[in-house]
């Protein structure tokens, strides 16, 4: 195998580039989603053929690095960051987070275009890559996790995805997704007062919910962590530092809801979510001053060491 040349982007240049907009890019989102399979197909589960590109500012890409060290599958799959900052060039690999260890590209986009000759669409994370076929396998988030979890072996005590639980989990998953994960989003772009009341109120409502839910039990499915333990984590991480404040969603901070705030920090104690979290590039300024009706939120930085006591749930 030949030696990678180690190549760094330029620092990023708003001036000249712009800001990076999803929006403004033709196509599907998430137009590469093969699937690891068991035994042969395309792309077959064998040890050090796949790499993951992901960005430790990017909540589904943190996912992905969190159920790759739940498996146990730092020596199987490779991971690498791209840089935390972008430019109307998308994603690149800069000295701060390190050069891409397996092609040598200076910005994630010449993956896409490796794999698609001619690509112009939105380049994301997180990328599962096959050194093999030297493409792209997906950048569909939610089935990366899955593979993850499901395709390598890895821990036999980590099971994310028990194949009982899988309707639920799948169902719960849905939910977490349009009232958690996307939720602030719609919140911040409600264009009259009751839109935006009636947005915000629905993630209060679903973080009341799971609060109920978590009253009885140490995680979403009892005393084991799954897919969606892992899907709603990486949310509640940026709700008080990130997403409350920028979208004003509520005037209750995390740490209102006793339980989930106690959950919260059972999973962040876990080394698999500790290792893979960086509180610096979390943090995001309050909104600006716009519509009167829109709540007030300043940013809050809680204590997540705290105990949580949560083991004896």
């Amino acid at each position: 195998m030949s030696e990678i040349t180690l190549n760094y982007a330029g620092p990023a240049d708003l001036d000249t580039y712009g800001r990076y907009r999803p929006g403004d890019r033709p196509g599907p989102r998430y137009p590469f989603q093969g699937r690891i399979a068991d035994g042969t197909g395309d792309f077959p589960a064998e040890s050090g053929r796949y790499h993951l590109y992901v960005a430790a500012v990017c909540p589904y890409a943190q996912r992905v690095a969190i159920v790759r060290s739940l498996k146990g599958l730092q020596d199987v799959v490779s991971l690498s960051y791209v840089d935390d900052e972008r430019d109307g060039r998308g994603w690149a690999f800069r000295e701060r987070r390190g050069a891409d260890p397996v092609n040598g590209f200076t910005t994630l986009r010449e993956a896409y275009e490796a794999t698609e000759p001619g690509f112009d669409g939105h380049v994301s994370v997180p990328v599962l890559w096959d050194r093999t076929t030297g493409r792209i396998v997906s950048n569909n988030f939610p089935d990366i996790t899955i593979d993850l979890g499901t395709r390598f072996g890895g821990d036999p005590d980590a099971d994310l995805y028990p194949e009982e639980l899988r309707p639920e989990i799948d169902a719960l998953n849905a939910r977490i997704y349009e009232y958690a994960n996307t939720a602030a989003g719609r919140v911040a772009s409600a264009t009259t007062e009751a839109d935006y009341h009636e947005a915000r109120q629905a993630v209060i409502s679903f973080l009341e919910e799971l609060d109920a839910r978590l009253a009885d039990r140490r995680f979403l499915f009892g005393s084991g962590i799954t897919e969606a333990d892992v899907r709603l984590w990486p949310t509640l991480l940026r709700f008080d530092v990130n997403d409350n404040p920028a979208a004003r969603i509520s005037e209750r901070p995390l740490t209102s809801f006793p339980n989930l705030w106690a959950y919260a920090r059972d999973l962040y104690q876990h080394p698999a979510f500790r290792e893979n979290t960086d509180f610096a590039v979390l943090t995001a300024p309050a909104a600006a001053e716009t519509d009167p009706w829109r709540i007030p939120v300043q940013p809050l930085h809680a204590d997540w060491d705290e105990s949580h006591r949560r083991a004896a749930v």
